[in-house]
């Protein structure tokens, strides 16, 4: 999302990314990919439980993506199977053009 920050934000998308890590490597991270956007700890794992991917077993989230409107409501929403998937910035365009 990095290289087409650009492009979402021409949409009137804020990304967020969320993480379990923490805050201090985080920050490591951001710096050293450059990203535009601040990356969110989810150290105690709240939001992972309360979207429902938090691995218990494994204490860590799976990858998903959540387009919420102005009211915070979720709009489309989708979860991978596998930590190591992700999916493509033209399928989340064509999610948010959708909704557009």
């Amino acid at each position: 999302m990095r290289d087409e920050y650009d492009a979402f934000a021409e949409r009137g998308v804020r990304v967020l990314p969320i993480s379990v890590d923490a805050v201090p490597s985080l920050k490591v991270f951001q710096q050293q990919y450059e990203l535009r956007t601040p990356l969110l700890s989810d150290f105690k794992r709240e939001a992972s439980r309360a979207y429902g991917v938090l691995l218990e077993e494994r204490f860590y989230s799976t990858r998903a993506y959540f387009l919420l409107d102005a009211e915070g409501l979720v709009r489309w929403a989708h979860v991978e199977e596998n930590p190591g998937q992700k999916r493509e910035n033209r399928e989340i365009f064509a999610e948010i053009d959708k909704l557009g």
